[in-house]
């Protein structure tokens, strides 16, 4: 799943304090306050020249090729001993899609909250169960400060594929030029278009359109746009359930009907709609509206983007300055 716009600043954390929940806000800056001061310069790395390498490459073409805010974010480095950086708590009506969200300073309100532990991420959904909600929870590889730090790259990172590491820090440097307060739908939708082509033109331009890099990019962007198409009709199929008139006891049995009857004709087609495994789980996971309102968030659904992108020639400096334009 792609990364998460996270509580921006500790230089806020105090401010926060004193209108949030009591521990949450100083928990979870003290931690990323730590991972920040365990970080260090990439050109201490030894032995990860590669790595370093293409970092650089990264956010060069990135600030200088696509028009990103010039900045100092991933030059620093943190280990650590897990393959991700948070676990975020996701909520949504169960006979709707209509979002659970938190409000921070600053960042305004988001429909998602992160947690460092994952112990606490599961009490935040216990409590969200209590309340009628579906919840589900992520991990999630990286999250943009929007500025108020240099955001570091993490250790687990190193094992990325190109693409796949461009994508990320492109993804991430957007958040950090363009942020639209209290529109998630906007920036996440922003940032995964943006970090997707962003990352495609990257490998096309340092590995060539001839490339397996560039290869595996077509692949796993095909296998995308099924999954996501899959899902957008099966919460066709759910919007519908929902928006009839039979009560509500009958909504929750027609929801679980549709969605475990998406799930057998997932498993039954699977072979002749993806090119790789990395979708098979769906067919057994517990789906509900919390991980469905993912895509919705995640995935620009009526293809504004992708018009925004035609209308300004497919040139993706000229798109995205369009946007810091009118932001």
């Amino acid at each position: 799943m792609p990364r998460l716009l996270f509580l921006p600043a500790a230089g806020i954390v105090t401010a926060l304090a004193l209108v949030c929940s009591a521990c949450y806000t100083l928990k979870q800056g003290a931690q990323f306050l730590s991972y920040l001061n365990r970080a260090v310069p990439l050109e201490r790395l030894t032995g990860e020249e590669a790595f370093v390498a293409e970092v650089n490459r990264i956010r060069d073409f990135a600030m200088g090729e696509l028009g990103l805010k010039q900045s100092r974010n991933y030059t620093r480095y943190v280990a650590i001993d897990r393959s991700y950086l948070a676990a975020i708590v996701s909520a949504c009506d169960p006979l709707s899609f209509k979002r659970h969200t938190w409000w921070f300073p600053v960042i305004g309100s988001v429909p998602y909250k992160g947690f460092f532990n994952p112990a606490d991420a599961r009490k935040e959904r216990d409590a969200l169960l209590e309340k009628d909600l579906d919840v589900w929870i992520r991990p999630v590889d990286a999250f943009s400060t929007l500025g108020f730090f240099r955001d570091p790259l993490y250790s687990y990172m190193k094992d990325y594929a190109p693409h796949r590491l461009a994508d990320l820090i492109i993804h991430e440097l957007t958040h950090a030029t363009i942020y639209r307060k209290n529109d998630a739908n906007f920036n996440e939708g922003l940032a995964e278009f943006v970090g997707r082509e962003g990352a495609r033109l990257y490998i096309e331009t340092y590995y060539g359109a001839e490339s397996a890099e560039f290869a595996a990019i077509d692949a796993g962007n095909a296998d995308s746009k099924t999954y996501i198409t899959f899902l957008q009709s099966l919460i066709k199929d759910l919007e519908t359930v929902y928006a009839s008139g039979i009560p509500a006891d009958e909504k929750r049995t027609r929801k679980a009907e549709t969605i475990a009857a998406a799930q057998q004709d997932f498993s039954a087609r699977y072979d002749e709609l993806f090119q790789h495994d990395n979708y098979r789980g769906f067919a057994e996971m517990t789906v509900n509206n919390a991980y469905l309102d993912l895509y919705r968030l995640y995935n620009d659904g009526d293809g504004y983007f992708e018009s925004v992108y035609e209308s300004c020639g497919r040139d993706i400096r000229r798109f995205i300055a369009s946007f810091l334009e009118i932001k």
